[in-house]
């Protein structure tokens, strides 16, 4: 679409807060929006070789923004990573690591993704000593689909230097069962050894490109180290990003104490990094995060884990927020939202800085809403939670805390500028519309549903918003970019949409 072309024949919708504001007619020139209204008034700002391109009645909308997905874990797994989503059983999990080991050179590390205990028949995580019969020759990784709990085999305690006395602040290590909570899972990607740059932007790549498949056209990778870095600037600088990508970097990886500089800033019309990522706790789904009444079912009673001591995370955040980064902090339970907020506020208290951003907040309470609304904070959920995770949230959630759990209806209530995104791979579908349906139908609670106007802007200028873009993506307002995503189906019957197609600046992908 680098010739000027004329969109229109079909419902052309710009989300906004206060309804889907209907277009006739789109003109994209250069790859942006150069007008948008009535085809009368459009048409007369076309020339003899201006292309028309009829909708034959599919809806148009801005494309969609992944405010939270972990792009090259998302390709890794559609690539070379052994997926378990989806197993019912251990038996099923063990017969799937079998049949990868066989495969494998002596020795070679066998990493897997997906199990879910709430999902398995027998309620319980792979255990150490199954692992080793079914891959005795070969060190194995297999991580629970929140990626905060991991199973391993003797094999990769050892070459990891895991003993029953090993330690590591912000984690937990069950040596018998062989199970590594939030930071220990550094102590084994150590050991993996790190994948090449080449790797990297295999997964990057064929992460975008399966996005872009699913009407993405933005997405936030939230969680990159330098190598990774280093590989989204290589394809950045060879024009081979398929979709737009914002980076939130890490500065602080799991399982150890050092502490990542903070990067360069860079900006592209493809790629975007002035954020930084840290995680204050860890997941509800594996009853990790960080809560103040102890979850359900559990023997003996836990409530979670936070990461940081709070003038700890509060230096390192000082030192971003300061030098004019974003911040994105992961913090699902009360006592890390208690903690990250209060951080936030004395950020602001310090100087002047950026809007920062809270990831998942799973289980805010009023008074995290209200104090993330007085703060400008951004909230990014994901819906898909409230389908794929609801055995989850059932079986850990206290009782009194389900109709709070991801209760997305109270965020825009509250007046929270709200941005939809997946998490994948720690979900199985990363679509958007499985999330807007699980957004408009699936809350963990009635009455918790959000309208199709909120869930669509937050799956599209909420992203803007988060990433600090919202002035070139997330609606179809002249100077706008043209990425744009075309609906089989009717918006009024959720269920029977389907992605038709998205193009990211104009490209010819129709």
């Amino acid at each position: 679409m680098n010739a000027d072309t004329l969109i229109y024949g079909g419902p052309i919708l710009n989300p906004t807060l206060g309804g889907l504001e209907p277009i006739e007619a789109l003109l994209v020139q250069g790859g942006k929006i150069t007008a948008a209204g009535k085809l009368s008034d459009v048409e007369n700002l076309t020339t003899p070789s201006t292309r028309r391109m009829h909708l034959e009645g599919r809806t148009l909308l801005p494309g969609f923004n992944d405010a939270h997905v972990h792009v090259w874990k998302v390709g890794q797994l559609r690539t070379t990573l052994l997926d378990l989503r989806g197993a019912k059983s251990l038996a099923e999990v063990y017969a799937r690591v079998e049949e990868r080991a066989k495969t494998l050179k002596p020795g070679e590390w066998l990493w897997g993704r997906g199990w879910n205990e709430a999902l398995l028949a027998e309620k319980a995580m792979p255990a150490k000593a199954a692992l080793d019969q079914v891959s005795p020759r070969n060190p194995v990784l297999l991580t629970r689909t929140c990626a905060h709990i991991h199973a391993v085999n003797s094999q990769a305690m050892q070459l990891s230097g895991i003993t029953p006395q090993t330690h590591v602040p912000g984690g937990e290590i069950d040596y018998e069962q062989g199970i590594l909570y939030e930071t220990a899972y550094g102590l084994v990607f150590r050991a993996m050894g790190e994948p090449t740059q080449a790797q990297y932007e295999l997964w990057v790549k064929a992460g975008c490109e399966y996005l872009r498949s699913l009407g993405i056209t933005s997405a936030t990778d939230p969680a990159v180290d330098p190598p990774l870095y280093a590989a989204y600037r290589a394809l950045d600088e060879r024009g081979e990003l398929p979709i737009r990508v914002n980076l939130l970097y890490i500065r602080r990886p799991d399982g150890g104490t050092e502490t990542f500089p903070l990067p360069e800033k860079h900006v592209s019309n493809r790629l975007r990094c002035d954020s930084v990522k840290f995680f204050a706790d860890g997941g509800l789904s594996g009853a990790t995060a960080a809560i103040s009444q102890p979850y359900k079912t559990l023997k003996p009673q836990s409530y979670g884990i936070l990461r940081f001591e709070e003038e700890e995370l509060f230096a390192l955040a000082l030192e971003a927020h300061r030098a004019g980064f974003r911040i994105g902090t992961h913090a699902i339970g009360d006592r890390a939202l208690d903690q990250v907020l209060n951080i936030y506020e004395r950020l602001y208290q310090q100087a002047p800085g950026p809007r920062h951003r809270i990831e998942h907040f799973g289980l805010a309470g009023p008074k995290h809403l209200k104090k993330a609304r007085d703060l400008g904070i951004i909230a990014v959920p994901q819906p898909v939670f409230l389908s794929e995770l609801r055995a989850n949230y059932e079986r850990y959630v206290p009782d009194d805390w389900f109709c709070r759990c991801f209760n997305l209806r109270t965020m825009f209530e509250a007046g929270l500028t709200v941005a939809f995104s997946s998490d994948g791979p720690v979900v199985r579908q990363v679509d958007p519309l499985t999330g807007l349906r699980a957004a408009l139908k699936e809350p963990l609670c009635a009455g918790n549903e959000v309208s199709l106007e909120q869930a669509l802007w937050a799956y599209t200028m909420g992203g803007a918003i988060a990433q600090g873009d919202q002035e070139n993506r997330g609606s179809l307002q002249p100077g706008q970019w043209a990425d744009l995503v075309t609906l089989e189906g009717d918006l009024a019957e959720i269920e029977s949409l389907s992605v038709h197609r998205a193009t990211v600046g104009g490209e010819s992908l129709w």
